[in-house]
């Protein structure tokens, strides 16, 4: 008998397995006596994906499934942030499960951003894809193993109050939770920069992210070699069909490895890219390259205008110089940024595309739905990723959006600078108010109006990591000494039910426990003895 988890993915009922192990063992003539069934069926439950390849099938299917829930519903859209370590995505799911009950559209997002600031053996390096590209699937299999061991250890929990239950009422109850157990594993939506290289490189890289758990890849359009962080000026396109060779690259990676539900998200960074690396080739005009080169910021030129080496294109009869910076880059025509976004996202959707991300200046949700309704004249269910980044004053940029819709509707604002509307002083107005409230509602709003299916911020576990560190520094190290612990970890631990409070017991040293006793029985030498002093928290945490 099997049953189906969330996301589609069987597993073996926890009883029929136990009797499977055991008709294995007697077919051994006694040499495997020693080893208990009982005990391999947990280690089996606590061990449900084997490879990455196991994870990116799985999760690949619940993304393709809460995707066409979100084109039936916009309410159903979908929410990340970015996890630079295996333990702050962990204590994120954990913590998920704790207060919403439901890892349903909550994922992970593998930030490249802090995988250069954080995991690269050159130290902090700005987002510009110079960390070593092998960081990338390392941290996604390091995520994972964090996850499959919250698996472990919360199913060895149970497995533990099976083993002390009394009645079969309550053995039945907790059996329920077993065989109907969510894993904490949920898709990562990974960032594979701009590729990394040529198109063999991006193939190379997207199959060991892959093989690592990865369902979902994101690609942007810049040019590798000189990669931004999508916050930063600077930014160079490349054509078209540069781009898309490395789409395909991933999408057959994705065939090859066996996973065919997985997911490409191509990013567009046109909005703020202004130059490009190279001019597009033309095969007949109209074609998507033309359409590229219809851009470029260009002088109409005569042939006897033309200089040793001068680079020129010919246009409805017209011969015309694009503008070349000493950089030897073509700059693009200005405020051609959003018709460059919808072509960018239109272009990719119809040449094997899942998602988008259009990286914007800022939030604002009636400018990602103008673009998304031109998008969608063509596509009818474009669907967008989006970056509510840390990168966006997000005080500051909804401030000024009540500010200029108070002003267009007449409303007195003489009170208020909008200049200086970060300011302190307006913290606890009627404007500030307004603001906080549209941010509250952003991600749904947004999920509504701009086809916003999934919403990740990026870095946030960057920041509460600097914010949290630097409060219990200033306390810790200032006069309240210990109590700075105590007072804002500790005793917020216990109080708040962090699991984390028992920390020897998060680390695996009861699940670690229970394997000891598996291979040494009443030899085994346990940790969880009466003298561990994490019994001191033995009703703090669960």
């Amino acid at each position: 008998m099997t049953k189906k988890n969330p996301g589609g993915a069987k597993t073996m009922n926890y009883h029929d397995d136990i009797q499977n192990v055991q008709k294995l063992i007697s077919g051994y003539s006694g040499t495997w006596d020693g080893i208990n069934a009982e005990a391999v069926a947990r280690m089996r439950a606590q061990n449900r994906f084997r490879t990455g390849l196991d994870i990116a099938k799985y999760t690949a299917k619940i993304m393709r499934e809460d995707m066409a829930a979100y084109d039936a519903d916009s309410s159903k859209y979908t929410q990340s942030l970015g996890c630079w370590h295996g333990f702050i995505g962990q204590q994120k799911m954990i913590s998920i499960k704790k207060h919403f009950g439901s890892t349903k559209g909550r994922y992970l997002y593998l930030s490249g951003w802090m995988v250069a600031a954080l995991r690269s053996d050159f130290g902090p390096l700005p987002d510009q894809s110079m960390h070593e590209k092998t960081a990338v699937p390392a941290l996604i299999e390091e995520l994972y193993t964090f996850l499959k061991q919250a698996d472990a250890r919360e199913l060895g929990m149970l497995f533990r109050d099976l083993d002390a239950a009394s009645d079969a009422g309550k053995k039945q109850e907790i059996m329920d939770k077993i065989e109907n157990y969510q894993t904490h594993v949920v898709p990562i939506i990974a960032d594979i920069d701009a590729g990394f290289g040529n198109a063999e490189a991006t193939y190379l890289l997207a199959k060991k992210m892959i093989e690592a758990g990865a369902c979902a890849l994101q690609i942007e359009n810049q040019v590798s070699d000189e990669k931004q962080c999508g916050h930063q000026d600077g930014k160079v396109t490349v054509p078209h069909e540069d781009f898309l060779a490395k789409v395909r690259a991933c999408r057959y990676a994705f065939l090859e490895m066996g996973v065919e539900d997985g997911i490409i998200v191509t990013r567009t960074d046109s909005l703020g890219a202004g130059l490009t690396k190279q001019i597009a080739f033309s095969k007949e005009p109209g074609d998507i390259a033309d359409q590229y080169n219809s851009f470029l910021d260009c002088e109409e030129v005569a042939a006897d205008d033309l200089v040793p080496n001068d680079v020129v294109i010919k246009r409805d009869g017209k011969l015309l110089r694009p503008k070349r910076l000493p950089s030897n880059l073509f700059q693009f025509k200005e405020g051609t940024g959003e018709d460059r976004c919808v072509l960018d996202c239109i272009n990719s959707l119809q040449n094997g595309s899942d998602l988008l991300w259009i990286e914007t200046e800022k939030p604002h949700v009636e400018q990602i739905a103008g673009m998304v309704d031109r998008i969608r004249e063509v596509i009818p269910n474009a669907k967008l990723v989006y970056n509510n980044s840390p990168s966006f004053n997000w005080t500051l940029s909804f401030r000024q959006q009540v500010f200029d819709i108070w002003k267009a509707e007449g409303k007195d604002i003489s009170a208020y600078n909008r200049a200086n509307l970060m300011s302190i002083d307006y913290d606890e107005t009627e404007l500030a108010a307004t603001a906080d409230e549209k941010i509250r509602t952003f991600q749904r709003d947004a999920a509504k109006r701009a086809g916003i299916f999934h919403h990740l911020i990026t870095l946030p576990t960057y920041h509460t990591a600097a914010l949290s560190t630097d409060n219990l520094a200033k306390r810790y190290f200032g006069e309240e000494g210990m109590l700075g612990y105590v007072k804002q970890v500790q005793r917020e631990e216990i109080r708040q039910g962090i699991a984390c409070v028992k920390h020897q017991n998060m680390a695996g040293s009861d699940v670690g426990d229970d394997h000891k006793e598996y291979f040494a029985g009443e030899a085994a030498l346990k940790a969880s003895g009466e003298d561990n002093t994490m019994n001191q928290f033995t009703d703090a945490a669960e």
